[in-house]
């Protein structure tokens, strides 16, 4: 290579590396958000679709006064060639929020956990398929690495060997899960092709379209009692959804889908943490290396990525 040709290839690759690293700050902000979010579950003290619904309306207030300070409400306009894959968007994503709630009732929280969490995996096929990106040998890797620390972290292999493992109601919150997860990596595709869509505009319309579907869990099934758990409830639409997808799909937008893939791995990580710090859940030998396994496979990922990106 030239001297010329280094000089010309040096912004690029500048630019490149910069960009990564504007996606991954917000993308890992917003997972780690999202594993406290089991925190304010547990203190609303609600049903799951209730939850839910809470969820999206007060997430809708926060992105729509999000959107009103940044005078960018004309963005809520969708175009004729947008319009169909974001509502496609929200519907996948509300629906994968229900079934994820409903396979909580049918089996533990952390098998739950561990199995919506073969979404990775689903991101990289579906990625190749839908998006024509090849992640590569060691990508697919790290990721079938961190999917084994993570089996191993939340016990799910212990859980299954139970007498909960043998009932059928474990096996239909299994299938509920591997649906789940499926839904919420078509929805992580459909963002890459939405990548220049503003932040917060696609978040926005799931938190729409779920308050308006979901309307119907608390006045059917009763409203909180006014207090602290609406406290709790509005945390978890703001906090959780509104901060929490507005930096992961600003990060969605800056980086490929198997970077994405193995990144995807911080919430579930941070989830244990928090099981294990706040609910008193101590992991056991097995399940501290598979945390051990998963910070390796994602450090791992990260290296590379960041090798690829550098200037040689």
């Amino acid at each position: 290579m030239t001297a010329a040709s280094m000089d010309r290839s040096a912004p690029t690759v500048s630019v490149t590396q910069g960009k990564a690293l504007g996606g991954v700050l917000p993308f890992v902000l917003g997972s780690a958000l999202l594993g406290s979010i089991g925190i304010f579950v547990h203190m609303a003290e609600a049903g799951a679709l209730t939850a839910t619904w809470f969820r999206c309306a007060f997430g809708l207030l926060g992105l729509t006064a999000w959107l009103l300070w940044r005078r960018q409400l004309h963005v809520l306009r969708l175009a004729p060639s947008t319009a169909g894959w974001v509502l496609l968007a929200s519907a996948l994503m509300v629906l994968g929020w229900v079934l994820f709630f409903a396979a909580m009732e049918r089996i533990s929280a952390g098998v739950a956990v561990v199995l919506f969490h073969m979404q990775p995996m689903w991101v990289l096929v579906l990625g190749a398929l839908c998006l024509g990106e090849r992640p590569g040998r060691h990508r697919v890797a790290a990721v079938a690495l961190a999917m084994l620390g993570l089996v191993l972290a939340t016990g799910v292999l212990q859980q299954a060997a139970s007498q909960q493992g043998a009932q059928p109601q474990y096996w239909w919150g299994v299938g509920m899960c591997l649906l789940g997860a499926l839904l919420t990596a078509a929805v992580t595709v459909i963002a890459r092709r939405l990548r220049a869509m503003p932040a917060g505009v696609l978040a926005w319309w799931q938190c729409a379209v779920g308050s308006a579907v979901l309307w119907l869990a608390p006045a059917t099934q009763g409203w909180p009692a006014w207090g602290a758990a609406w406290g709790w409830l509005a945390a978890l639409g703001l906090v959780h959804t509104a901060a929490a997808y507005a930096l992961i799909y600003i990060g969605m937008a800056r980086l490929p889908t198997g970077r994405i893939a193995v990144l995807q791995f911080v919430y579930p990580a941070i989830a244990i943490v928090v099981d294990w710090q706040y609910f008193g859940h101590r992991l056991g030998a097995l399940q501290m290396v598979g945390v051990v396994v998963m910070g390796l496979a994602i450090g791992y990922a990260e290296r590379r990525a960041s090798g690829k990106t550098s200037p040689s």
